[in-house]
């Protein structure tokens, strides 16, 4: 049975190899891990302000370069179809991003519908006071998705696939400023494909 570093060495390089070809998506990614770096800073400081900057900037670039600009079609580098890669994907394949992006999109109804949460809150007598109950809330619906997707690793693939995949969630701002911190100048050099995606570049 693979240790752990194994185990999240393999599931950033498939999520690099499979789902990284784009310099668009890449460059998009660094965008997102910065605006993650920020919200872990946020975290010790302002909480609610780390949810907002976690969703607004850094979550919508990231699945933005997924859904409008990685290719789709069959991957010849992998020879795997797309559909062959969504079926194997370990953590939010695009079927469950489109949940999770309609949950946090439609989270602050309940605030709408509920002033209060069901108790749980003061009811928020200004805008900012409003912005501020919607960035905890975005906060608890990014860190339920991650136990949930994590629980249900356990159950599929064992425990060590689901603290392996949690670990590299965790990480990967950090990770992928590392690993897409030249996407933006190869971008404006009019490279849109990524040529050596197919390459273990960890």
């Amino acid at each position: 049975m693979p240790g752990f570093r194994e185990t999240l060495r393999v599931q950033r390089w498939d999520d690099h190899r499979y789902y990284h070809h784009s310099r668009i998506n890449q460059s998009l990614h660094l965008v997102s891990a910065l605006g993650f770096i920020v919200s872990y800073g946020l975290l010790f400081v302002d909480p609610a302000m780390a949810g907002l900057v976690a969703w607004l900037l850094s979550m919508t670039s990231r699945q933005a370069g997924h859904f409008f600009f990685e290719p789709k079609g069959y991957d010849d580098a992998n020879q795997a179809t797309h559909e062959h890669k969504e079926e194997i994907k370990v953590g939010y394949n695009l079927r469950r991003k489109i949940v999770l992006m309609a949950v946090w999109a439609l989270s602050p109804g309940l605030l709408l519908a509920d002033p209060t949460l069901f108790g749980l809150l003061t009811p928020a007598d200004s805008l900012n006071a409003f912005a501020h109950q919607v960035g905890y809330l975005w906060l608890t619906v990014g860190v339920a998705g991650l136990l949930f997707r994590t629980a249900q690793l356990f159950v599929q693939q064992g425990v060590m696939a689901g603290v392996a995949w949690a670990s590299k969630i965790i990480t990967d701002p950090f990770h992928d400023a590392k690993l897409y911190y030249r996407s933006p100048l190869y971008l404006l050099r009019g490279e849109l494909i990524d040529p050596m995606h197919a390459r273990h570049q960890d």
